[in-house]
């Protein structure tokens, strides 16, 4: 490429043996053995295994090497993928550039190699613990990605040749694109000048026609002149905000509800500052879901309605239900459940944060008070998928001085929420660490006993077949935990893309399963694909439950629960 710096030989040896250290050095941890014990075969003749990569691991790399060198005279390099042939395609080295220059075509195959070697590496480690080696495969992936040579200005042959293009303009803007966002506090994902909630996002009209500290209840207007009877009440999670089901009118799974004749009522929980920081567990279940609930029945004049609640507002609804159960209550005909976990056997990569000495420190720090910030939430979740949500907008942000575009799911993901302290930690502890909801009578709440086998009402359970927060097969494990009849669904993509899905967008699919399976692979090899969004067969579910349609009424909320602010509230405008 033109403009491309070309390294002498000394430079590429040396980045060879850097490969060579780091391999050391990770083999030194994993194994406990000093780095320079690390590597030979002969200390480790109780993993063969591991012996044999090594080897291939030193001939891969010198045959690269050498590759090279005939490249500087003349020979083309083969590229080095899984095989030792056939490239693996990969974004982040999708540009030409990455080819043009020999040098650059050595430092992404030296990488690659380096990343496929440290992931089989794991795979062949003697550990008969799955926890720790799903631990270990975790943190390595975040190394590897962290050290990928996109993400460093002298090991990109993109920033250079942008530079060059705009004649140092990109990289001005990429210095000027790194302050601002260290004036917000986290990488910019999306055009934030785009989008304003109230604006063009959580636009389905409705009013508050309720609210206390820790939650507002919205009630949306009719859009048919006839409704079902039974209310639906939507519980959001309360890491971030509600306005996920509402994004922009095309893909709002509020409104397409509404237009089905649903009476909405949706809970807008309250961004905790310091003076909420007292709350728990029991606040959210009590002063939250069954207080929407609540409300709900009183202002539709019915003794029974259909609840959904979506990832851990899934959980505090169950959680609320059964409390409900035990006192004598039955406010639910019918449960929804969206990528919702109620057995935290497997609590997804989420979990490799989680350990006993981290979950005592947020104990110990912020159990009896304070606030778990939004911003840490937000980027422990990036993290999780690092290369997606960080590292392309360093690259593009950063080193190549570029937007990124404007994009609605991504501005909702940086608008973070806190956490009351001792919510956080009883939840982290009691479900994550001691996966203690599943067992009858195990858990006190809000003065009873949790058992979530008292809830008999259908139920409709959706999954992600991608969801990396909460994977299909745990929320599989939902059917043996509630009392009543389960429809399980499982969508494509991930756990959030997967549930906004809105049928005239006509993408991806869903699998349904109808037939009893003991397990969730017996389920999946009994299931069929069925194209398109999953929205249309849960409404056909929903309205069995949804009593007689009526007339819809002109005015919302009722005379003990006046309506108050427009949709969508204050609540969902406070910022972390």
């Amino acid at each position: 490429m033109s403009g491309n710096p070309q390294p002498d030989a000394a430079a590429l040896q040396n980045l060879f043996q850097a490969g060579q250290a780091f391999a050391q050095g990770f083999m030194s941890v994993m194994t406990g053995q000093p780095v320079a014990q690390s590597l030979p075969a002969a200390q480790f003749p109780q993993n063969q295994a591991i012996s044999r990569l090594q080897k291939e691991f030193a001939e891969r790399h010198a045959l690269l090497w050498q590759s090279m060198l005939q490249q500087q005279g003349g020979a083309a390099m083969p590229a080095a993928g899984d095989d030792g042939g056939t490239p693996r395609w990969d974004k982040r080295f999708a540009s030409p550039a990455w080819s043009e220059s020999p040098y650059y075509d050595y430092v992404r195959q030296a990488y690659l190699l380096n990343a496929e070697f440290i992931a089989r590496l794991v795979e062949s480690a003697p550990l008969d613990d799955e926890a720790a080696r799903n631990r270990l495969k975790f943190f390595s992936r975040q190394f590897v990605d962290a050290m990928a040579p996109s993400n460093f200005v002298a090991t990109n042959p993109e920033f250079i040749k942008t530079a060059l293009e705009t004649q140092g303009a990109s990289i001005t803007a990429g210095i000027q694109n790194l302050v601002a966002d260290l004036g917000k506090g986290r990488i910019s994902m999306t055009d934030d000048a785009a989008f304003e909630v109230g604006r063009n996002l959580a636009t389905t009209p409705g009013r508050v026609v309720f609210e206390n500290d820790l939650i507002q209840l919205i009630q949306y207007a009719p859009s048919t002149n006839k409704v079902f009877e039974r209310p639906l009440v939507i519980v959001p999670p309360c890491i971030n905000k509600f306005y996920i089901l509402d994004l922009q009118p095309e893909n709002s799974f509020v409104r397409h509800a509404v237009e089905q004749g649903m009476t909405v009522f949706l809970v807008s929980w309250r961004n905790p500052q310091a003076d909420l920081g007292l709350l728990g567990w029991d606040d959210y279940v009590e002063q939250g879901a069954l207080k929407a609930l609540a409300v709900a029945r009183e202002i539709g004049g019915v003794d029974q309605l259909n609840a959904l609640g979506f990832c851990v507002g899934g959980t505090i609804l169950s959680a609320a239900l059964s409390v409900a159960k035990a006192r004598g209550e039955d406010p639910a005909t019918s449960l929804t459940l969206l990528t919702t976990l109620l057995d935290f056997s497997d609590g997804g990569e989420v979990v490799n944060y989680l350990d006993e000495a981290s979950v005592a420190a947020r104990e110990a720090a912020i159990g009896k008070g304070g606030l778990l910030r939004g911003a840490e939430l937000a980027s422990a979740f990036s993290s999780l998928r690092a290369n997606d949500l960080i590292w392309q907008y360093v690259v593009g942000n950063y080193l190549k001085g570029g937007k990124p575009p404007a994009f609605d799911l991504l501005y909702w993901n940086a608008d973070s929420t806190n956490l009351p302290g001792p919510f956080a930690v009883w939840y982290l502890r009691h479900l994550y660490l001691e996966n203690a909801l599943r067992e009858p009578g195990r858990l006190a709440m809000c003065g009873t006993a949790a058992d979530l086998g008292r809830l008999d009402m259908p139920a409709y359970l959706y999954s992600s077949r991608e969801d990396h927060i909460v994977p299909w097969h745990s929320a599989y494990l939902s059917r043996d935990i509630l009392g009543g009849e389960t429809t399980f669904v499982m969508g494509a993509s991930g756990h959030i893309a997967g549930v906004i899905n809105p049928p005239a967008k006509g993408k991806r699919s869903h699998w349904r399963n109808d037939a009893p399976a003991a397990t969730a692979s017996d389920w999946l090899t009994g299931s069929t694909e069925h194209p398109g969004s999953w929205w249309p067969h849960w409404i056909e579910w929903l309205k069995r439950f949804a009593g007689a349609e009526r007339p819809a009424r002109k005015t919302l909320g009722s005379k003990r629960h006046k309506p108050g602010e427009v949709a969508p509230g204050r609540y969902v405008k406070e910022k972390a």
